[in-house]
């Protein structure tokens, strides 16, 4: 069974349905988390741009999104998922899903390594005359790229596992192979293949993302 042709095929192709679904998901949830993040630290009592009373409120919305379990997402998010891709089934369509659960997620990660970012170095931007936009994108932002991207690492790697969680309700990919080929036609050797591949995959995608930040920083040098 090994050599057949026809399971390297539906391998290869969960393979790619699962790199698809984690990078365009991934890419979204950044989009939206990344100025998720900015906000919750800028907004906050003492921030640069102190509206606490707005930054409670965001927190909150983040916070109730985060506490839905990811398959009652799914199901929830059905007509908007329907309404963009056509469908509520596939690969394609599960970006929608992935992206809405990842985004908070990210927002969280990005406001956490933000705060790492020591209160002196700001300090110091705003006697020199930096705006505060200006403190956002070229001093803090710079200084938190290393946290940024451990914790990038994280929530890829989570997506990667939501993505394969999905194929239970369709998402094609990786998990549904081995929920559909390996799991429900009882066929081991299928089902650890498709596993072998998704571990594969999340140690890949770690690696990168962890060498990428011990080479941005400043720190290890």
């Amino acid at each position: 069974m090994l050599f057949d042709s026809e399971v390297w095929s539906i391998i290869f192709t969960g393979i790619w349905e699962s790199i698809y679904m984690v990078v365009a998901s991934s890419l979204i949830a950044y989009l939206i988390g990344i100025p998720l993040g900015i906000l919750l630290v800028v907004l906050e009592r003492g921030g640069l741009v102190a509206y606490p009373k707005v930054q409670f409120v965001l927190g909150s919305v983040v916070n109730i999104i985060r506490s839905v379990p990811f398959l009652i997402l799914i199901v929830i998010v059905t007509p908007i998922t329907r309404g963009i891709t056509g469908t509520s089934l596939g690969y394609k369509a599960m970006v929608v899903p992935l992206a809405i659960s990842a985004a908070p997620y990210v927002g969280r990660v990005v406001e956490s390594s933000l705060r790492e970012v020591t209160h002196g170095v700001i300090e110091a931007a705003k006697a020199m005359g930096a705006s505060n936009w200006q403190i956002i994108w070229k001093v803090i932002l710079p200084e938190a790229k290393p946290s940024l991207l451990v914790g990038a690492a994280l929530s890829v790697t989570t997506i990667l596992s939501y993505s394969a969680i999905a194929g239970i309700i369709g998402a094609g990919g990786l998990g549904a192979n081995a929920i559909n080929y390996g799991y429900y036609r009882n066929d081991k050797v299928m089902l650890w293949l498709n596993v072998i591949f998704i571990v594969l995959l999340f140690q890949i995608l770690q690696e990168i993302f962890m060498k990428l930040s011990k080479k941005v920083d400043k720190r290890m040098v």
